[in-house]
């Protein structure tokens, strides 16, 4: 009997994972990985010229400048970090506010910063559940390339999800060991293929396995317990709605750069030595003549012979032009914030917001995409927590915050405070202008306004300290005592 039996899809596992081997998608993905690991296709540029026989070969002796400008790679890190440089995840409920804080701590933050850079780079990225030994749900980033989704064609679900990576290798017979888990929404089937056969993981004692598993000790007994999520405990962050990456849009901006700044490198090299006109060569052999002008730094010519260097003008300031426009239009099409602009070193905080602008249009579309993949997963964190303590808390007792940290000029932001500061005095200052035009309470009523306070608390404290015969200005000091004490506590 198969043990794998219930798995409906092992048939089919191989033809599976080499359709996608093969998929689209995935080569789209790969060259968006190759991309932020610096590896442009400039690295397979090569160098070819027809010989005197037309025949057109590789030309190994000119200087071939291979540099990959890692633009993509700090596109793709100024993302993540600044979509989730504020992200925090908080409640009003002090019960429900302290599980979330054990919930979304450092190491899920971390987990999330991975998913987002992935999604970005490669198109798509994925989240598992697992428990941990606290016997909560934890959440953890998985490799979006090494992952596939078998859907349902009768409701366009996913039934299954495989996730295949290298176990091993046979570094003695130089084999590859494919390790393969195929999850549905109750338990996870595990798999090996070697030798291009496609077996039951031995190495595995509960096969299949249960999604949850837990040891429980009864009168010296352990016993070995499990249950099942429920769901397929995969979560998938799209980048966009066709799973592109971001390297999309500049891709050609990015490889044109890269042309320009190593052809301007091979020229400055080659040129560097000269083209030499040899007149009267004695000899027959070219390759000789090379040799003796690179080697000996001599050569020799018949009598009316001579030897002339010439020299050629680099087109440097129509390639300086280029890699400056093809800097400039990958953070425009790329949404970035160029650090290398300089401007007219005004940098007030009204310029650097401008700077971000394209940065924050971009995160605005990504935050959107992250609340919805964050929202089942909360639904998780929160069924656990409302089964730990019985109650009913609901997404809307949550609050996910984006705030994001920018740069700011400090001087220009002492100002902004001090014109604020002096436009408050001077509204209070007005309101006791008005002093017996108007009520007491109700100008009190609005310096509480002005200064954010709450007016019943105020109130109160007003009647509890002081006497309510004491004149408008004395009351109005009093708030400014107590705004004082507010801001220190």
């Amino acid at each position: 009997m198969n043990i794998f039996e219930e798995c409906m899809v092992e048939q089919n596992i191989k033809k599976i994972i080499n359709n996608d081997l093969g998929s689209k998608t995935k080569r789209r993905a790969k060259k968006g990985k190759d991309y932020y690991n610096a590896k442009h296709d400039i690295l397979d540029y090569r160098v070819f010229y027809f010989n005197s026989d037309g025949q057109l070969v590789e030309d190994t002796t000119r200087s071939n400048i291979k540099i990959s400008h890692a633009f993509y790679t700090e596109l793709i890190d100024q993302k993540t970090s600044y979509l989730l440089s504020g992200f925090n995840v908080y409640s009003e409920h002090q019960q429900l506010n302290k599980e979330l804080e054990a919930y979304f701590d450092d190491n899920f933050k971390s987990e999330l910063s991975e998913v987002v850079e992935n999604a970005s780079k490669i198109g798509f990225s994925y989240m598992y559940a697992q428990l941990g030994k606290d016997f909560k749900t934890h959440f953890k980033y998985a490799d979006g390339l090494r992952i596939i989704e078998v859907i349902n064609p009768l409701n366009e679900e996913t039934e299954y999800v495989i996730n295949y990576y290298t176990k091993r290798i046979d570094e003695i017979k130089n084999k590859k060991v494919i390790a393969v888990e195929v999850y549905n929404k109750e338990k996870t089937f595990y798999y090996i293929i070697k030798d291009n056969k496609l077996i039951s993981d031995m190495s595995k004692p509960i096969n299949p396995r249960p999604h949850k598993m837990w040891r429980e000790i009864d009168n010296d007994n352990v016993k070995i317990k499990g249950s099942k999520f429920g769901f397929i405990p995969f979560f998938r962050l799209d980048n966009n709605e066709d799973k592109y990456s971001d390297l999309r849009p500049i891709k050609a901006l990015i490889d044109d750069y890269d042309l320009m700044s190593c052809g301007l490198s091979n020229n400055l090299q080659d040129v560097a030595e000269g083209i030499y006109v040899v007149k009267g060569f004695q000899g027959s052999d070219f390759n000789e003549l090379q040799n003796n002008i690179r080697v000996k730094k001599m050569v020799g010519v018949g009598e009316q012979g001579d030897l002339d260097i010439k020299t050629i003008s680099i087109p440097y300031e129509a390639r300086k032009a280029k890699l400056e426009l093809d800097e400039k239009n990958i953070y425009r099409f790329g949404m970035g914030f160029n650090s290398s602009q300089t401007g007219d070193g005004n940098i007030t905080n009204i310029v650097i917001k401008s700077r971000y602008a394209l940065l924050d249009l971009k995160c605005d579309k990504m935050e959107r995409r992250v609340r919805s993949f964050l929202q089942p997963i909360l639904e998780i964190i929160l069924e656990e927590i409302n089964e730990k303590y019985t109650t009913s808390y609901g997404l809307q007792d949550i609050v996910l915050d984006f705030t994001r940290n920018v740069m700011a000029n400090n001087l220009d932001n002492a100002e902004i405070a001090k014109v604020e500061a002096e436009t408050k005095q001077i509204e209070i200052n007005t309101l006791l202008n008005a002093m017996g035009k108007l009520p007491e309470e109700t100008i009190v009523k609005q310096i509480c306004s002005i200064l954010e306070l709450d007016f019943e608390e105020v109130q109160t404290k007003i009647q509890e300290n002081i006497d309510t015969r004491k004149s408008i200005n004395e009351l109005s000091d009093e708030i400014l005592r107590l705004k004082d004490e507010d801001d220190g506590a």
